[in-house]
Order: structure tokens, then sequence, then C-alpha cells
């Protein structure tokens, strides 16, 4: 069956609950999603993994955030859970009472039992983050029945625990200074100060290094909530405004069942003594997470998921199953491949390496954790993809949300993909886990390679790395915002790798020293160049074939619609599906081509995520979808019009073919790394995409690159013979 995670745009599929994508960068889609009005207040809700016995109900917390602050978690709870979660009252989509008495302990305690009973849930397990700690023990103390256990993170609970940088300024009085603490003041948030609070608290909710995203994240979703709200759930929390709070130790003492609190020692919102006797009076555990802040589960989701599983398995176990162990003397050799989607690239050399590989080891198992368009290439190549493959959120799918025409901020789509990247990273570590492998290769799986560093523990096989780029780089337009994010992640990948270098058992540069960019990490940071060549053994660039031993190229020219003599130029964009602008003025410009050489054909290849039926019908075009072996027809053209990518590029090159290339706007590999590659070749054409817009211009490049006698640099032939070796020692 096909599914929306694994169908390009424009092929009919069928929504799999939660492996859908969503272009807002989500994981999971929600199965449902609804509203419930309880006393005049809608509740916005939303159920994931509707199949699932037990629910987990992730509870809103105080109202500057909404419930997408559990975006780490959803995903990888939902492939074995139910997950119920809500907008509190004044956040999200959920509605904005006026007054602190709409904002009390009670009424978000009530809130959970009306959507609880909206859902037609019986009974959960309750989540809760700082204030929702405070909410989960209101409902398993006053309703036990609907309470399996509580997992209580960072709780923020009023327990007599004292914190004297925070006592000493008075929330509801009106102060002389707005430092520190003293921005926490309901007269700074309404008389212009709310954005200096914001930056403020959101940067001690994440004190660890390298939290750029999550205070962003933080800060962009506080400016959804107004000052005045803010002032009134606080009002209510701290008994102003004619409230009272309920004291909340004899309720703690209420509960029966199990407790799990989660305490950051490094929380600069409320201090771990806090946790601790959270634990200490309902008789739970406690958990307490060295250099972590407030919000573990955003910047330490692994270990925050790992948790959680741990304790729903404890409260709720789950039915038996069959397992299967398989003595050591019994077993073969096992490799787990991760092939980034990002493009058709990665796949190709991948499977000509994993070929490689098997002549070295003939007993080698190879599985593939993989997603589309990867999948095509391994289904044509006969490779086994691993089921749980069906689980990847579609990484591609979020790349294409991104793009505008020709236009591509790779950094900053990566960097909006941390919550697809956290979800499938959780896929590999249940995989890993449940099954034995003694080699995981992973080309450009960024999300394995950085949650493994950060959770080095659960490393239990050999580990090794492929990349064909080093280094996040800054485009000039980013400015110094831009140069500082990269710097800053570039930073904590060093870090990484000092720190844990036996993760990583080899790093292979499929390349060589020279086609790395001598550019600095950084400021203050190493040379990217120096860096790589200590780092990486060279493997070569790997195309997976050998130009000498390529032919019936004139098949494939009559294939493609050119009769012999015909001059034909080939246009193709990659894997992905952000090059459908780019083939549309490369079609405007065929007629003028046309012109100045009639007997030109031109043959335009779609790839698997563009619809060839999109595109307009010419005369003298033969459009066509996903071509297995494109360097096979890449061999056949006189000259080609391609993006960017380095694949692509590559092979063109080692064809030695005259082609134009027109990288992505503000794509940072394609402009910078790629462009430093293919100077070093002395190959390719660069064509700024304001001038290919241009159909004049890109018609005279095309047919000027026609007539242009090339002699490129040698591309190597053994590239994916000499990976394999590095990769072979370590089986």
């Amino acid at each position: 069956m096909t599914t929306l995670a694994d169908a390009p745009p424009g092929t009919p599929g069928e929504q799999s609950g939660p492996v859908a994508h969503d272009p807002g960068g989500r994981a999971v889609l929600p199965d449902v999603d609804g509203v419930v009005e309880r006393d005049g207040v809608a509740l916005a809700y939303e159920v994931y993994g509707s199949d699932h016995r037990t629910t987990v109900l992730l509870l809103p917390t105080w109202s500057i955030i909404p419930s997408r602050h559990w975006r780490a978690q959803i995903g990888h709870l939902a492939r074995h859970h139910r997950v119920v979660t809500f907008d509190g009252r004044g956040s999200g989509r959920s509605g904005r009472p006026v007054g602190a008495a709409a904002y009390t302990d009670a009424e978000y305690a009530a809130d959970a039992i009306a959507v609880l009973d909206a859902t037609g849930t019986g009974a959960a397990v309750l989540v809760g983050l700082s204030c929702g700690a405070t909410w989960a023990v209101h409902v398993a103390a006053r309703s036990p029945e609907r309470a399996l256990g509580v997992f209580a993170i960072g709780p923020a609970c009023a327990l007599g625990v004292p914190d004297p940088e925070r006592e000493r300024y008075v929330w509801d009085t009106r102060l002389d200074t707005r430092e520190g603490w003293a921005a926490y003041n309901r007269y700074a948030w309404t008389e212009g100060g709310y954005d200096d609070f914001l930056a403020f608290f959101f940067a001690r909710m994440f004190p660890e290094p390298h939290s750029t995203k999550q205070i962003e994240d933080g800060i962009a979703w506080a400016r959804d909530v107004a000052p005045e709200t803010l002032v009134d759930t606080t009002a209510a929390r701290l008994g102003c405004d004619g409230t009272e709070v309920q004291p909340l130790e004899p309720l703690c003492r209420l509960l029966r069942c199990p407790v799990t609190v989660v305490h950051g020692v490094q929380d600069r919102i409320r201090t771990w003594r806090v946790g601790e006797r959270l634990a200490e009076l309902t008789g739970g555990s406690l958990v307490l997470l060295e250099g972590s802040g407030h919000g573990p589960h955003a910047r330490d989701p692994v270990r925050v998921n790992l948790l959680l599983d741990e304790f729903v398995a404890r409260v709720a176990p789950p039915p038996p199953r069959r397992t299967t162990w398989t003595r050591a003397a019994h077993r073969g050799p096992r490799a787990l491949y991760l092939s980034s989607p990002i493009g058709l690239g990665h796949a190709r050399r991948d499977v000509a390496i994993a070929a490689e590989l098997r002549d070295r080891h003939p007993g080698l198992a190879i599985d593939w954790l993989a997603q589309h368009p990867v999948t095509s290439v391994l289904a044509d190549a006969g490779e086994r993809v691993h089921p749980a493959s069906a689980q990847l959120a579609n990484e591609s799918g979020h790349v294409e949300a991104e793009a505008g025409e020709h236009d591509l901020h790779a950094f900053s789509a990566i960097r909006r993909m941390d919550e697809i990247l956290v979800s499938n990273f959780m896929v590999f570590a249940d995989l890993v886990r449940e099954e034995h492998y003694d080699l995981v290769v992973a080309d450009e799986a960024w999300d394995v390679d950085h949650f493994l560093h950060d959770n080095p523990e659960l490393k239990r096989f050999r580990f090794a790395w492929l990349t064909d780029f080093v280094g996040w780089l800054p485009m000039p337009e980013g400015g110094a915002r831009e140069a500082a994010l990269t710097a800053d992640l570039n930073a904590e990948m060093l870090e990484q790798r000092e720190r844990h270098r036996w993760v990583r058992d080899r790093s292979v540069f499929v390349g060589n020293p020279a086609d790395v960019v001598d550019a600095e990490f950084g400021p203050g940071l190493p040379r990217i160049r120096d860096w790589t060549a200590a780092e990486f053994d060279f493997a070569g660039y790997v195309t997976g074939f050998d130009p000498a031993r390529l032919g019936g190229t004139e098949e494939l020219r009559a294939e493609l619609g050119a009769a012999p003599g015909q001059p034909l130029c080939l246009v193709t964009v990659g894997g992905s599906g952000v090059g459908g602008s780019l083939l549309r003025r490369v079609l405007d410009a065929v007629p003028l081509a046309r012109r100045l050489l009639p007997e030109l054909r031109v043959a335009v290849v779609t790839g698997p995520r563009i619809d060839p039926r999109s595109l307009p019908e010419l005369p003298g075009v033969r459009t066509v979808g996903y071509l297995p072996e494109l360097h096979r027809y890449l061999a056949a053209c006189d000259v080609a019009v391609v993006q960017g990518g380095l694949t692509t590029c590559m092979e063109l090159t080692a064809l030695n073919k005259p082609f134009v290339y027109v990288p992505l706007r503000r794509h940072f590999e394609q402009n910078l790394h790629v462009r430093r590659r293919l100077e070093q070749y002395g190959a390719g054409r660069c064509l700024p995409y304001e001038e290919a817009a241009d159909p004049d211009a890109l018609a005279a490049a095309l047919v000027g690159e026609l007539g242009r006698d090339v002699r490129y640099r040698p591309v190597e032939t053994d590239g994916a013979a000499r990976a394999a070796a590095l990769l072979a020692e370590l089986l």
C-alpha cells in the first residue's frame, strides 16, 4: 500500500496515521483534531496513535507556550501509545478568558478531565511540565480513577521550597528595575518590557549551550500570548487579584498511582529541590539530569523519551510478545545502512558501496532504514528495506515545503526539521535496541550522528559516518545572525566529537582533501579543511560506475527522442521536488534555443517526486519521470542543464559532458561546497537563477555549452571500492 509518507506529490495515497508528514515541520499529524467547550472556554485538543490501548495525556504548561512544546515526544509516543494533547486556556488555539479567576489550578485540572471525556479516555498516564505537574497532581488526587500514573518534568509546584533569587522581587508591585528576575513582573509585561522578559525567561529555561533553536521557539510561541493574559495566569497561580491558591502538599499525599519526577540539576527556573520535594510527598521516584535545565524534554529529548517509555511500561505493561534470540555462533554479520533521503545522490553511491562491501564479506546481510525517494533506488537494486522504515517521517516533504521558487534556505530548513529528526532517531533507537547489528553506516543521517553523540550509551555497534561536505556555512545575505547560528551549530558538533570521539569508529569523506572548503567553522574555531583532513578518511568521489564501460547510448538517445546526429540536451533536477521552477524556466527557454539550433532535442527528467504531467508539452521535448540509471542517460546526452546538486554534477564531470548548473538560491551546500568542488575539476558553467529565469540568457548558455570542448579533471572510478574497504575493516 502506498502511503503519504512514501508517495511523491501528485501520487494518490492514503494517510497512514502517525507517519504522515505536515508542511509545518511536524513529524506526525493528529488522527483527531477537535475542540471541547467547558464553561464557555474552548479547549483545542489533538489525538495521535488512536489504535493503541494505553493513553498518554500530555498536559499543558504555563500559558506562555502551547502544546506544540511536546513536539519532540509526540512522534515517538504515538508509535507505541495513544497520545492526547491540548492547548491550555490562554494559549495556542484554546480560548483566552479574562480575569485571574479563570486560570486557577482547579480550572486547568477540570479542563484536563473535560478533554479526557471528550476524547473517550477513561484513564491516562499524566505527563506534566513545570506548572503542568501541579495540574497532574490535582487530577490524580481528585479523580484517581483517571490517572494511571504521573510523570512530572521540572515541576514548578508551590511546595515551600525557598528560591531567594526570585523571591526578592514582588511580582505584583511596580519595581524600579527590570534586571534579572525583576523582569518577572506584571507591570514590566504590560508597560513595554514583555519582549525583554521573554528573552530573559527562555534563556533561563534553556541554559544549556547551543540552545538557540529552543530559545527562539519559546519566544515565538510566547509572542502569540498577550501580556494581559499572562498576567491573569500568573495572578491565579500566586493568589493575586482575588484568587486563592489551594495548598498542594495535602493533595500530593493523596496520590496512590506511580509517580516519577524528572528534574534538571541546572534548572534556573525552579530548583531541582522542588522535584525532590514532590517525589518525597508522593512516594515517587526522582531522576536528576545533570547538566539539564528547565526544558529537558526539548533539549534532551531522547533521554526524556526513553524515561517516558520506561514509566509507561511500568504503569501499563504491554501485552506479551514473541521474540527470537540467536546464539552468537549462528549469527552472520549484519549491517544497517541509513541513506539521507534529501535527493537521490546518497542512495546511488550507497548502493554501490554496499555492493562492494558484500564482495568483501559475502555473508553480510544489509538492512536499509530509508524513506522515499531513496526507497525507489533501493527497490530497483533489489535491496531489503527494513519494515521499520514505514515509521519514518518524510524529510524530503519537509524540505519541499520550505522551498520557494528555486529557493531553499537549506540551513534553516534543516534547523526547522528538529522535530522530524528526533522522531526518526527514536525509530532508529528502537530498531537497534530490538535487533542486533554489527555495523551501522550513516550517510548524512544527521539525526543519528547528533543524538548518538548526545546519548553515547545507546551505541551498541560499530558506527561509520559518511558525508560529502563538512561545515554549516552562512550565505552572505543571512548577515550576522546566520553567521552566528551556523558557527554555533558547528561548535556543538566539534565539541561532541572532542567529547566522545569513540562514537564514530570511522568518518569517511566522499571526496578528496582539496574538495573541502577552505573556510573557518566560525570565529575562533578551526579551519574546516584542516580539521576534516585530521578527522576523516578520504574515499575519493563515488560515482558507482566506470564511464569507459558504458554503452548503448544510441538506443538511449532514441528513447529520449533524439535521432542520429541530432544534439540532445538532458534537463534534470535531482530526486527532491524542489526543482519544478527550474524545469519550467528551461521549458520557457527551449523554443528560443531551438531557433538558434532547430535540430536540438530536449529530454526533461522530473525524478520521483515531480509529476511529469504537471509540465507543459512542447515540440522537440520529451518529458519522463524517474529513471533508475540516470547516469546512463547523462552519458547519452550532448549537454545538460541541472540543479546544483553534487551527484548529478559530478556524474556529468566524470562523463566529461558540458553542462549548465543552476544552484538553488540560499542553498549553502550547492552555492559554496558543491561549487568549490566543481571548480577543482574545472567542470560546468554556474548560472545564477536570476539569469536562468531570463529565457534568452538560458537559451544562449545552453547552446553555448553544447559546442564547448571540455577537459575536466578525471574523476576516480574506484571510490565505492575505497569506501567499502574502509567500512569492511569495522566488520
